[in-house]
């Protein structure tokens, strides 16, 4: 009786065991964009923002992957949600579609990638926007902010507005949010509210603001309650 050889389940791994290439000079510029846009799409159905996080674009290849420094995903059904979830990674083929946003961060070891084969592969995968920022204002892509839209399979140029203060910014329409390089920072603006996107350092400042606001409305309330009770007793 010939004995059938045992099937090995493919282990697509949600972790390289490295850091990131220039820790020190990416993380805190990675922590500030994923977070920003992570706190604006919490409540929006369908959504995922994530970074510094595998994709897998073909079954059956766990060599074949990319770790964009920040993507987002719309439109995703529950269950792809639940399987980026489980995974820890993005398995196209049970998400069902690649990222709509894909935003690479300039650093002195990846931004050749990011210029050649990462963009390559994107725009395989059907990455619908790909942005490269740049903090320094050029010195790893020759400028500090560009966006491309996917048009036919291959990238072609967003129009970049160049403000005379220095300012660089151009809209993402998958994202329905202006991009602006501002002094070495990545802020987005929301057209539709007109206000900035808070950072998460921002956000947090506000809820700070926002408890001690309502703490001293409550005390003033509880004064005023007080003293119209001893109104009342005398």
């Amino acid at each position: 009786m010939t004995t059938r050889p045992a099937i090995t389940a493919i282990v697509y791994p949600d972790s390289d065991g490295m850091p990131l290439p220039d820790g020190e000079f990416q993380t805190p510029l990675y922590v500030g964009v994923v977070g920003t846009l992570r706190t604006f799409f919490r409540n929006v159905p369908g959504s995922r923002v994530n970074g510094d996080n595998f994709l897998y674009y073909v079954e059956g290849n766990p060599r074949l992957s990319v770790a964009p420094d920040c993507y987002v995903a719309l439109g995703l059904t529950d269950e792809a949600i639940e399987s980026i979830v489980r995974h820890n990674t993005y398995l196209m083929w049970e998400v069902g579609k690649a990222p709509d946003f894909v935003l690479e961060i300039g650093s002195p070891s990846t931004w050749r990638k990011d210029l050649g084969e990462k963009r390559d592969i994107y725009a395989r995968m059907g990455v619908t926007e790909y942005w490269r920022y740049d903090s320094t204002g050029g010195d790893f892509y020759g400028e500090p902010l560009v966006g491309e839209r996917l048009v036919g399979g291959q990238y072609e140029r967003m129009e970049m507005i160049h403000e005379s203060d220095g300012r660089t910014w151009s809209h993402s329409d998958a994202l329905n949010l202006d991009l602006w390089w501002q002094d070495g920072d990545l802020r987005f603006w929301d057209p539709v509210e007109r206000q900035w996107l808070l950072t998460h350092e921002e956000e947090q400042e506000e809820r700070l603001a926002e408890k001690s606001r309502a703490e001293l409305a409550e005390a003033e309330v509880a004064r005023l309650e007080a003293e119209i009770r001893q109104l009342r007793s005398q």
